[in-house]
């Protein structure tokens, strides 16, 4: 029994040595969460503006005109995908050889990144996407299909069809950051897939907080104020 139980633990060493180490408390850099465009982490194409069909871009802008009352994130409802990691809260990101597990303080949101080679639930609608992942060396590539069109992509009006698909990568580059890198694709909105880049930082000694809803008077729902450790 003990020798097989070495050659188990020696087996997951292995396995782990050969990828990544994403495990940890992270948080994203930057405000790419009020607007893409605006935040310098559209990296293709150069322009950093996303190549939307002319009559997507209309749309665009009346999402921001409604902003407020119109953000499904705004009203509680879960994130989506890529927005979830730009958001200015914390998220988990736990592994095993199975699976890697991402847990979100934002709207009690979770994925589980599938790396046993199943394929995606196709015709079933996930808000935050069914994820299947891989590891190339030590980068997660994660593939994310099955969207609803519940979401947005950004607090601007950026938005997609139900025909989004999302191609992730997270490399450590340090101790203390991952590069996280989204290509993003959907014929019935963008003209050509296009891709965007942003930083995420440990978040040393940090656990994640709840992040709740209230009621106004007018029956909405809006997020309760994050405490200030969260921030």
């Amino acid at each position: 029994m003990r020798i097989r139980l070495l050659c188990l633990l020696a087996s997951g060493a292995v396995l782990h040595a050969a990828t990544g180490d994403l495990r940890g408390v992270w948080k994203a850099d930057g405000k790419a969460y009020l607007n893409l465009e605006t935040a310098g982490v559209i990296v293709d194409p150069p322009s950093g503006k996303i190549p939307y069909r002319p009559e997507a871009r209309i749309r665009v802008a009346e999402n921001f005109a409604k902003r407020a009352s119109a953000d499904p994130d705004a009203r509680c409802f879960q994130p989506g995908v890529p927005r979830a990691t730009g958001l200015p809260y914390r998220l988990q990101i736990l592994e095993n050889a199975r699976a890697v597990y991402i847990v979100y303080e934002r709207a009690h949101s979770y994925r589980i990144l599938y790396l046993d080679g199943r394929p995606h639930n196709d015709g079933l609608p996930y808000t935050m996407g069914d994820s299947r992942a891989h590891w190339e060396g030590s980068t997660l590539v994660a593939d994310v299909a099955s969207f609803s069109d519940q979401t947005w992509l950004d607090g601007a009006g950026h938005y997609h069809s139900d025909q989004l698909h999302v191609v992730e990568r997270y490399t450590r580059t340090s101790p203390e950051t991952i590069a996280y890198e989204a290509t993003i694709e959907d014929p019935t909105v963008f003209t050509a897939p296009w891709k965007l880049r942003v930083t995420l930082r440990r978040q040393p000694g940090a656990e994640l907080t709840e992040d709740e809803c209230e009621v106004d008077s007018n029956g909405a729902r809006h997020h309760v104020a994050p405490s200030k450790d969260s921030k």
